[in-house]
């Protein structure tokens, strides 16, 4: 539990500090006999570690800057786009702003943020949903969302990729033109000046509260590919499909809307939102062949704590 937050003060190579906070599971499992609070804080421990795996790539800020990937992103959105980024198309065509320039914040706006932010909530009140209604699913259901975060965050490490936001803030303009000013711009392929809407409400919403607020929920600005908020409420949607059609239905709506959102309030490209998705299928399709492995691991920390138990 403690390796998380003494990352940045030891001198141990991060792959070991996250090999012990992701130890912090499987720990538990043999303290605490099985019950629904040891599977919550299961749970929580696991996503506990995975901050930390979504965070580190970002401590050391210039190295990650030196890695990042800009260009491709654009290209592929600029194809899917036919010509222009899907989210200047949709932010030309529905964001408002006042006379002044200042942004004006309509129903529709109101609705795709808080959608936005709601996601820090979804999967695991997905999960709780299950872990209530139909126990039996519980543990398939929390291994394959964690599963999703989990190998995306690895992505982060290998290859942090940069979201519209970030290139955007990094860009000027001289005689109509963009060009890239930014240590992180590779200057081949420039991104056109793309709002981040969601900051923008966050100011206007939370006043002088949303610094802090922020610095909570943010810590890595170059993890974009895949997007892990599609991954995850999409795998979210499927498993509630499972338990009962109606849950299914509004894990879909929200997972569609969540989407529209991503892209519209420059958060992510479209490929962000594919590579999401397609780590989401991996992850389903793959799960069956990787059952009989994560069962006997279960079995053996089940044994273990048997034993504790027995001896304790």
């Amino acid at each position: 539990m403690a390796a998380p937050l003494v990352r940045k003060r030891i001198a141990a190579p991060s792959i070991v500090v996250q090999a012990v906070a992701f130890a912090g599971p499987v720990g538990l499992s043999v303290a605490a006999r099985r019950s629904r609070v040891r599977d919550v804080a299961v749970c929580c421990l696991q996503m506990w570690a995975y901050v930390a795996a979504y965070k580190t790539p970002h401590d050391d800020q210039a190295a990650q800057a030196e890695r990042v990937h800009i260009d491709y992103p654009i290209e592929i959105d600029r194809a899917l786009g036919l010509g222009e980024l899907p989210t200047l198309r949709l932010q030309r065509a529905l964001a408002c702003r006042d006379g002044d320039g200042r942004p004006r914040w309509r129903t529709l706006d109101h609705v795709l943020v808080w959608a936005h932010w709601m996601w820090f909530a979804v999967p695991h009140g997905s999960l709780a949903y299950i872990l209530v209604r139909d126990p039996a699913r519980f543990t398939r259901a929390a291994v394959m969302t964690y599963a999703v975060f989990d190998v995306g965050a690895s992505f982060y490490w290998l290859a942090p990729t940069a979201p519209p936001w970030y290139v955007a803030a990094r860009a000027g303009r001289v005689g109509g033109e963009e060009r890239c000013v930014g240590a992180a711009c590779s200057g081949e392929v420039l991104e056109p000046q793309v709002r981040r809407m969601m900051v923008e409400y966050g100011e206007f919403f939370w006043r002088d509260g949303w610094g802090p607020l922020y610095s909570v929920l943010g810590g890595n600005p170059l993890a974009a590919m895949p997007s892990l908020h599609l991954a995850t409420s999409m795998m979210a949607a499927l498993l509630l499909a499972e338990v009962g059609p109606l849950a299914g239905a509004l894990g879909l709506a929200y997972t569609l809307t969540l989407a529209f959102a991503l892209v519209y309030l420059g958060e992510h490209y479209v490929v962000d939102l594919l590579g999401g998705a397609a780590l989401t299928a991996a992850v389903r399709r793959l799960g069956p062949h990787a059952g009989p492995a994560l069962s006997r691991a279960g079995r053996t920390v089940a044994s273990l704590g048997a034993l504790a138990h027995e001896t304790s």
